[in-house]
């Protein structure tokens, strides 16, 4: 297996080690890491889907990061994938009806993102060592409501680290805000935004490429790096769960080697789905991804028309981790679907900064026939999540409820035998206002309180993470404006 070297999408010109790419997070110019010829995985399908998860993720992340050896990924997996996890098959598959559930949520903060959060913080810390690096690595992002708490669960108390986290001050849940404000270790920075995730992702970027700032951090002692999914060591890790969920279906007897399975994924930023549709670059028998948005439909409308156009108003949603018209990781679909074009994929990116809105050329919009595009109302939500408890007594939060009635009106509309995993991507517990209101609208109280209630209700344990959290100390509680960002970033260095 030959060496994996990283470029920007937006320059063909140098390229790096998987190491030093997860390190900087992002390019220079702007754009995002994405290998410069894509690997091949050295095992058969048959080979691969005998391992269990940690065994995938070797397979998958040596692939990938090929300038780590087997012993230092052998010790990030460990170290990420334990008994922080409350499944020991750390992303079960359930099928309820005819539907399957990949239950991406029993890591410590009860959402997908422990699946890639858990294990950043050692790539980070093993390339790091690799490079020789002397300065402490500040971890600078934005969040939709979970990244924010995955990465200061991984980042926070971490020698040589520090971790600032943004997020919209009026665009996240209780339970999500309260996770976040409430996180201890000094090395940890959170302020909210007067603004959207867009204005904070917008800003953090803006901060990478400030050359001035960046000249400041050096003379300190700092470099910054990213925890978004914008960061590929961040994405890498979520392809694993892909293959994981057609092994299970395998052992459950639901399919044969080889069948083609579809995927419908409930996305925002682009980085879950993308993920997929690297697994199926890889081999992965995928013939369908059903890509699953609230009604801030940007996606939905690229997918149907090749517009991509963020120019409207940004509506707050009961799925708030979808809320969100500037889906980064689209930078990286664009750029496998242009043959790697990176002079065309600049000029959308300019036109995206300038005009808000670019339209794909003909030849990349017949390559997206793989991808099918739906969305659903906040009505349609609580609806989905009311049908599927009241059929199979079985709760799912906001954005598995979205993900559920885009496929539900695909099924309906599509003549499709494959096989379906939903990506179920947070434990309803984080959003207990919106799922009490579809499966008892009795329940009366704030978040905390309907978090008890519906333990009551389903008869399920409340996750040990939230259980307390109305009662510890908030420590975090200063906002500010996105111009105002770079600002408290200097000050807390």
């Amino acid at each position: 297996m030959g060496k994996v070297l990283y470029k920007s999408t937006r320059s063909d010109g140098n390229s790096f080690e998987a190491s030093e790419a997860i390190l900087k997070g992002i390019s220079e110019d702007g754009g995002l890491f994405v290998p410069v010829v894509f690997p091949k995985l050295g095992v058969s399908l048959e080979e691969i889907f005998k391992l269990n998860y940690k065994e995938l993720a070797l397979n998958i992340l040596g692939t990938f990061f090929t300038d780590f050896s087997e012993e230092e990924l052998k010790y990030c997996i460990d170290k990420a994938y334990n008994d922080k996890f409350d499944s020991e098959l750390f992303a079960p598959l359930i099928k309820k009806g005819e539907d399957f559930f990949l239950e991406l949520y029993h890591g410590p903060t009860l959402a997908f993102k422990d699946m890639a959060l858990s294990i950043l913080p050692y790539l980070i810390k093993v390339a790091s060592k690799k490079n020789e690096i002397n300065k402490d690595i500040v971890i600078l992002t934005a969040t939709s409501g979970d990244t924010g708490k995955a990465a200061l669960e991984g980042f926070a108390k971490v020698p040589g680290t520090k971790i600032i986290v943004f997020y919209p001050s009026k665009g996240v849940s209780e339970i999500q805000k309260r996770q976040m404000v409430t996180q201890e270790g000094e090395n940890t920075l959170v302020i909210g935004i007067d603004g959207s995730f867009d204005d904070a992702q917008s800003g953090v970027k803006n901060i990478f490429n400030d050359k001035k700032m960046l000249e400041k951090l050096d003379a300190k002692g700092y470099i910054f790096s990213s925890a978004n999914s914008i960061n590929i060591g961040r994405l890498i890790p979520q392809i694993v769960y892909y293959f994981y969920s057609y092994k299970q279906l395998l052992d459950m007897g639901e399919i044969e080697l080889g069948e083609k399975i579809n995927f419908t994924v409930p996305t925002g930023n682009f980085g879950n789905i993308l993920a997929g549709f690297y697994a199926k670059k890889l081999g992965l028998p995928i013939d369908k991804f059903i890509c699953a948005s609230n009604v801030n439909n940007v996606l939905f409308d690229f997918i149907n028309s090749g517009t991509y156009n963020k120019r409207r108003e940004l509506i707050v949603t009961n799925s708030p981790s979808m809320d969100i018209l500037l889906s980064s990781n689209l930078e990286r679909f664009l750029y496998d679907i242009s043959d790697s074009n990176s002079d065309i994929l600049k000029g959308y990116m300019n036109s995206l900064a300038d005009e808000g809105i670019y339209t794909v050329n003909a030849s990349m919009l017949n390559k997206m026939k793989d991808f099918y595009g739906g969305f659903a109302s906040e009505e349609e939500t609580i609806e989905a999540i009311a049908k599927v408890y009241k059929s199979y007594n079985y709760v799912m939060d906001t954005h598995t409820a979205v993900a559920y009635k885009v496929y539900d009106s695909y099924r309906k509309k599509v003549s499709d035998t494959n096989k379906n995993v939903i990506l179920s991507t947070a434990s309803p517990f984080k959003f207990p206002s919106s799922v009490a209101k579809a499966i008892d609208n009795t329940i009366e109280g704030d978040d905390f309180q309907k978090v008890k209630e519906l333990s009551l209700l389903l008869n399920l344990d409340i996750p040990r993470n939230i259980k307390d959290l109305d009662k510890k100390p908030i420590i975090h509680n200063k906002t500010c404006s996105r111009s105002q960002m770079s600002i408290f970033v200097e000050q807390f260095l």
